[in-house]
C-alpha cells in the first residue's frame, strides 16, 4: 500500500476540523433547541407532552426520506457545494420555526427543517473518508462529534439566556421564538464559508503541495481496494445485510440520545415537583449541560483507545451496556445529584459508542455504495429520532411520568450492543 506522511494528515486534520466542528455544532443545536423551547412554548401553544414529542420528533421523518438521496448528490455534486445548500436552507428554516402559532404549523416547520437539514452528518461522514486513513477515523469521527456535546454545553446555557431575556426584542413576544429566530442565522452564515473556503477533495486543497494530495488520495484509494475492495452498486448496499443489522444498531443509540436531548430539561424541572429542588430557565441550561461535559471527553478517550487497539465492536457494545445500566439507575435515585450522576453515565455510554460505530460502515463499503450504506444507517438511526420523543412523549402524558420511556431507552441500548456483538463475524467476512 501506497504510505501517506502522517503530516499530511495533521494538517488536513488541523485545517478542516475546526470548520466542521463548528458547522456540527450549529447544526445539532438547531435540531435540539425545540427541547429547551419547550419549557416555554408548549404552555404558549397549547401542546401536550405527545403533541410536541410528536412535532420534535417529526423532523426525522423528512430526513429520513431524503437522506439517501442527499447523501448520493454530494458524492456526486462535491461536499462544498451541497453541505452549503444544506446549511443555508436549514438556516432559514430553523429561524422560521420563531413564527409557528399552533400544532399544525410546528408539524409543518419541523418536517421541512428535517428535509432540509437531511444528508448533513452522513455526507460529513462520507467527506472525512476522503482525507483520513482507516485507523484514524474514530478519534477523527470522535473529534468532529464534539460538536454534539459542545452544542450542549453551550447550547444549553445560551438557549435557556435567550428565552429568558428575548421576549419583547426585535417584535417577538415570547423569549423562544427569539431564540429560534437568532439560533438559525448561523447557519446561513457558515453556509456562505462553506461554499467559498471548504475544498471537496485533498487535490483542491491550496493548503497541500501537489505532491502531498496525489500522495494523500492514492493511499486512501489503495487502503479502499484493500479493505473494502470492489465498489459495490447503491441497490447492493443498501440490501445488504450487514448495513441492515447496522441500521438497527445505530437506531438504539440514538434513541438514547435524542431522549436526553429533547427532554432531559422537562426532567430536571420534573426535579421540583420530585424532589421540591427548584431551577430558574438560566439554572436548567446549566445543569443540563454538565453530562455532555463528561460526554465529550470520554467519547475522545475511548475512541483513541479503539484506535490503537482496533477492535470496534466491543467497544459500541460496552458502552451501550453502560449507557442503558445508567439510565435504569437513574430510575431508582433518591435525589437530584444522584439522578444527574446517574444520566451522566447514560450519556457517557451514548456518546463513546457513536464514533467508534461509524468506523464500521465504512469498513464494508466504499464509493457511491458507502455514500447510500452510510445514509440508510443514519436515516434508520434517525427514525428512533422520531419514535424516541413521540413515544417518551406518549408515555409521559399516560402515566404522568418519565420512568416507562427511561425503560425503553434502557432496553433499546441493550439491545443494539447485543446485535453489535452479533455482527461481529459478518463484519469481517
Amino acid at each position: 500500500m501506497i504510505e501517506v506522511d502522517r503530516r499530511v494528515v495533521r494538517k488536513s486534520a488541523r485545517r478542516l476540523l475546526p470548520l466542521l466542528v463548528l458547522l456540527y455544532l450549529v447544526n445539532y443545536l438547531d435540531r435540539v433547541n425545540v427541547g429547551f423551547a419547550a419549557l416555554t412554548m408548549n404552555a404558549d401553544l397549547g401542546l401536550s407532552s405527545a403533541a410536541y414529542g410528536l412535532g420534535a420528533g417529526l423532523f426525522f421523518i423528512g430526513y429520513f426520506v431524503f437522506e439517501v438521496p442527499s447523501n448520493i448528490a454530494l458524492h456526486k455534486v462535491g461536499a462544498r457545494l451541497w453541505i452549503a445548500r444544506i446549511m443555508i436552507t436549514w438556516g432559514l428554516v430553523a429561524s422560521a420555526t420563531a413564527f409557528v402559532q399552533g400544532e399544525v404549523s410546528f408539524y409543518v416547520v419541523r418536517v421541512l427543517l428535517g428535509i432540509a437539514e437531511a444528508g448533513f452528518f452522513p455526507g460529513v461522514l462520507l467527506y472525512l473518508t476522503y482525507w483520513f486513513p482507516r485507523p484514524e477515523r474514530a478519534r477523527i469521527v470522535a473529534l468532529t462529534f464534539l460538536a454534539v456535546p459542545l452544542s450542549s454545553v453551550l447550547g444549553s446555557p445560551l438557549s435557556t439566556l435567550l428565552i429568558q431575556h428575548g421576549e419583547g426584542l426585535l417584535g417577538f413576544d415570547a423569549g423562544w421564538r427569539f431564540m429560534f429566530f437568532v439560533e438559525g442565522l448561523p447557519a446561513v452564515v457558515l453556509g456562505v464559508v462553506v461554499l467559498l473556503f471548504l475544498p471537496d477533495r485533498p487535490t483542491r486543497a491550496r493548503w497541500l503541495t501537489p505532491a502531498e494530495a496525489t500522495a494523500l488520495e492514492a493511499h486512501l484509494a489503495a487502503e479502499e481496494a484493500e479493505v473494502v475492495g470492489r465498489e459495490v452498486p447503491t441497490r447492493q448496499a443498501l440490501t445488504d445485510p450487514r448495513v441492515i443489522a447496522l441500521s438497527l444498531v445505530y437506531f438504539g443509540i440514538v434513541f438514547g440520545l435524542y431522549v436526553l436531548a429533547f427532554f432531559l430539561p422537562q426532567v430536571i424541572r420534573g426535579f421540583q415537583e420530585q424532589f421540591g429542588t427548584t431551577f430558574s430557565l438560566l439554572e436548567i441550561g446549566l445543569v443540563t449541560a454538565v453530562p455532555y461535559v463528561f460526554a465529550a471527553v470520554a467519547m475522545v478517550l475511548w475512541a483513541r483507545h479503539s484506535d490503537r487497539t482496533g477492535e470496534r465492536e466491543w467497544h459500541v457494545a460496552a458502552s451501550t451496556f453502560v449507557g442503558a445500566a445508567g439510565i435504569a439507575a437513574a430510575l431508582y435515585m433518591d435525589s437530584p445529584l444522584a439522578v444527574m450522576a446517574c444520566i451522566t453515565v447514560c450519556a457517557v455510554g451514548v456518546f463513546a459508542a457513536i464514533p467508534v460505530f461509524w468506523t464500521l460502515p465504512t469498513r464494508l463499503l466504499t464509493g457511491v455504495g458507502a455514500a447510500a450504506g452510510i445514509a440508510l444507517v443514519n436515516s434508520f438511526g434517525n427514525l428512533a429520532g422520531f419514535a424516541a420523543p413521540y413515544v417518551t412523549g406518549w408515555l409521559e402524558d399516560l402515566t404522568g411520568s418519565f420512568r416507562t420511556g427511561m425503560w425503553v431507552v434502557a432496553v433499546l441500548m441493550v439491545a443494539a450492543g447485543l446485535i453489535a456483538l452479533r455482527s461481529r463475524p459478518a463484519a469481517r467476512r
